[in-house]
């Protein structure tokens, strides 16, 4: 490895063994931090498992818990990587509408379609898929939200210890083949298990690209 991806790999190395906090819970608009600094979204299925992924992302054990008290879980959180702080990470509200009251659902669209188009300092989505699973209409249409916000996003597979590689493989060829078909979606697919660590160190180096590069 070479150039910017071995300096990119360095950081993130640096970065993610150095401090990591929860900053705040940002119900509304109006609470969200001061736009100082790169921010990195994750967003995903509830059940997706993206506190775990989180929490093996930054090398703590229960960071995201933080987050997941009742009363929190249609409020975007943030994470502060650095000190001094460099960079953010936006845990979005475990989504599934179907399942979801209409109010709910509406309120959690207005609070994230708000973010994805005014925020000036998000890089980058990080959309979490359910190995076991693949693409479900309820990602499209997170898909297709980020799509119309013009807000680059990657499909993240979670879970990958759970299927043979066989049928990880497929997975990973199908969602990169719908991905090439999204304007704002990167088209290389990262693969993930937050019990086996596989697939962090690109994640991690994915990060600090969409961050800083």
């Amino acid at each position: 490895m070479s150039g910017a991806g071995a300096d990119s790999a360095e950081l993130a190395r640096k970065l993610f063994s150095g401090p990591v906090s929860f900053l705040k819970s940002a119900p509304q608009l109006k609470f969200l931090p001061e736009p100082t600094v790169p921010e990195i979204a994750f967003a995903g299925r509830s059940n997706v498992g993206k506190s775990s992924l989180l929490n093996k992302l930054t090398n703590r054990s229960s960071l995201a818990r933080t987050s997941n008290t009742p009363g929190r879980t249609q409020e975007l959180n943030f994470f502060e990587v650095g000190t001094p702080v460099v960079l953010r990470l936006v845990d979005m509200p475990g989504y599934g509408f179907a399942k979801a009251p209409k109010d709910i659902a509406r309120k959690w669209r207005h609070l994230i379609n708000d973010y994805l188009r005014g925020r000036v300092v998000l890089k980058r989505a990080l959309v979490l898929v359910d190995s076991r699973h693949g693409l479900k209409d309820v990602d499209r249409e997170v898909m297709k939200m980020l799509d119309q916000a013009a807000v680059g996003y990657r499909l993240v597979l979670t879970k990958a210890d759970k299927v043979k590689p066989t049928e990880l493989a497929e997975i990973e060829r199908l969602t990169a083949e719908e991905a090439r078909r999204h304007a704002a979606a990167h088209p290389e697919i990262i693969a993930t298990s937050s019990e086996t660590g596989q697939g962090m160190e690109k994640l991690r180096e994915a990060v600090i690209e969409a961050a800083f590069v």
